[in-house]
């Protein structure tokens, strides 16, 4: 498949291109054709009209969720307090710093992004490691209904959905040079020439 590079686009007026229609029809049912649904109307009855943030309420809410899990990256920390002040106010919601456990870099032999060094040349300061993986334990733990990664390095979001027990929806990503906006780079000429 190259759908990125069809300029017709056919699928949208119900054309099928691939073998592999009756098989995606069948894995609809249950949970996932609930989900389908409930993301279905948000799409119909609010196009154009609501925040991200206010999807992922009326998601939550149709899905019947209760509690929410934020992991959320420590670089992220004043969006995750307003987040989690947001979403209190219709769910129970635990939140989870990718520092949690504080493990230092060095008990994986993890390149560092500061390095300081002692008078033997060992380093004198723990730089703790992103843990994606107790993130997503800690949130298993608390039982979740849904997972919302709030800016997780490139890597750690992936370790987190895989160990996510809950489903995990993205609010946003990491990107230090584009304000947490990755798209930035393909709609600004100099990144793109950069890429």
């Amino acid at each position: 498949m190259n759908c990125a590079n069809c300029k017709e686009k056919a699928c949208s007026k119900g054309k099928d291109c691939t073998d592999i229609a009756a098989d995606a029809k069948a894995a609809y049912k249950g949970e996932a054709l609930k989900l389908l649904k409930v993301a279905s109307s948000i799409e119909s009855r609010y196009y154009m009209k609501k925040t991200r943030i206010e999807e992922l309420i009326l998601y939550a809410k149709g899905m019947g969720y209760k509690k929410l899990g934020i992991a959320f990256c420590i670089g992220l920390q004043r969006e995750a307090e307003v987040i989690s002040a947001v979403l209190s106010q219709h769910f129970t919601v635990s939140s989870v710093c990718c520092k949690v456990c504080g493990i230092d870099k060095s008990y994986f032999e993890l390149e560092r992004l500061h390095k300081l060094n002692g008078d033997n040349g060992a380093d004198t300061e723990v730089e703790a490691m992103c843990n994606p993986i107790a993130q997503a334990k800690q949130l298993n733990k608390e039982e979740t209904d849904l997972n919302i990664i709030l800016g997780l390095c490139i890597g750690h979001d992936i370790l987190f959905t895989q160990y996510s027990d809950a489903p995990v929806t993205t609010l946003a990503v990491k990107d230090r040079v584009l304000a947490h906006n990755p798209l930035g780079a393909i709609y600004s000429g100099y990144h793109l020439k950069r890429l």
